[in-house]
């Protein structure tokens, strides 16, 4: 019979106390809400906030590492990403007998005072460079757990000149310039083989890519023998671009490659301001660059022969031009 039923929930329960009482307002202010729903970027735990905060962080970072490189390129130029480290004995020895510039020589504790290690400390103490004591934990740590023989030298951080202003100072020294860009050379021993090259027959300076090349490191700084500190090197961030300035500005670029149509011996406008360019010993200059360079030239060798790799290429195409320079006066 209706409303006899014994099913669960199929009568009306009664709520206890007074049934007839009201709510008290609480149900209408319940139902006047809280005003109106805040933009999903206004809120502090959306998405759309915590993006739009992120992009704000990132823009901020930004513009603080544009202003300090700008002060630093007021300063001379763009400087290398951060210091390097030479570790071991041997390496250290020939860095600072070859004047490369050393911010500091950290010794481990309680080393064993060899040969190196008395000549380290007398370099270290004649040229004025801190020398620290360390753990060999430490060492570890800051050298990123390489063989370091308890002891390591910090490089300081590269200051890259800029490529214009290399120019302009090749013009002032009163002499026809000459300089050296390398094509997709990663190697940086390459690159300190052909600073040093560089200073040996008077170059007034060298030129790499931003990308996709060997910048100057604790391995280009040892390979480079301290030529470093007295040839400059200039970073380009677009290097056919740069190749092309170089143009205008009256440089003639010869790029050294294997398909060149002639010896580099037999060119004879050498004299004047050249730029020499020369490439990866695997892929050689790229297609742009070979586009851009007024002369491809080659440099004879026996058949069979393998390709020669950046630093002696550059190293021999130097000599025929500071050789063709010295010769010329005399042929006049």
């Amino acid at each position: 019979m209706a409303g006899n039923s014994k099913r669960r929930g199929a009568t009306r329960q009664r709520a206890s106390g007074n049934p007839t009482a009201g709510s008290g307002g609480r149900v209408r202010r319940g139902l006047e809400g809280k005003g109106p729903t805040p933009r999903a970027e206004d809120r502090p735990y959306h998405k759309a906030h915590k993006r739009i905060q992120a992009q704000k962080r990132a823009a901020a970072t930004g513009e603080a590492r544009r202003s300090s490189a700008g002060g630093r390129a007021g300063q001379g130029g763009r400087a290398g990403d951060r210091p390097e480290w030479i570790v071991g004995r041997n390496p250290v020895v020939e860095t600072l007998r070859s004047g490369v510039p050393v911010k500091t020589v950290q010794v481990a504790e309680r080393i064993e005072r060899d040969d190196r290690v008395r000549e380290i400390l007398r370099l270290a103490t004649d040229l004025g460079i801190p020398l620290l004591e360390v753990t060999r934990g430490e060492l570890d740590r800051l050298t990123s757990g390489a063989v370091h023989q308890g002891v390591a030298a910090q490089v300081p951080a590269y200051i890259y000149a800029d490529p214009e202003e290399l120019v302009a100072d090749a013009f002032g020294t009163g002499e026809p310039p000459l300089l050296v860009a390398l094509d997709g050379v990663t190697d940086p021993r390459n690159l300190g083989a052909v600073v040093r090259s560089a200073a040996a027959f008077g170059a007034h300076g060298v030129v790499v890519p931003e990308r996709r090349s060997a910048a100057m490191t604790a391995a280009a700084w040892k390979t480079s023998a301290g030529a470093a500190v007295r040839v400059p090197v200039a970073r380009a961030v677009n290097l056919t671009r740069t190749l092309r300035s170089y143009q205008q500005a009256g440089l003639t670029v010869v790029g050294l490659a294997a398909e060149g149509a002639d010896d580099l011996a037999d060119l004879t406008d050498l004299d004047g301001p050249v730029v020499l360019v020369a490439g990866s010993e695997g892929k050689g200059l790229s297609r742009l660059v070979r586009e851009t360079a007024d002369q491809l030239v080659r440099i004879p060798m026996r058949s069979g022969t393998e390709s020669l790799n950046a630093g002696v290429a550059a190293g021999i195409a130097l000599y025929e031009v500071a050789r063709h320079r010295a010769a010329r006066p005399a042929a006049e």
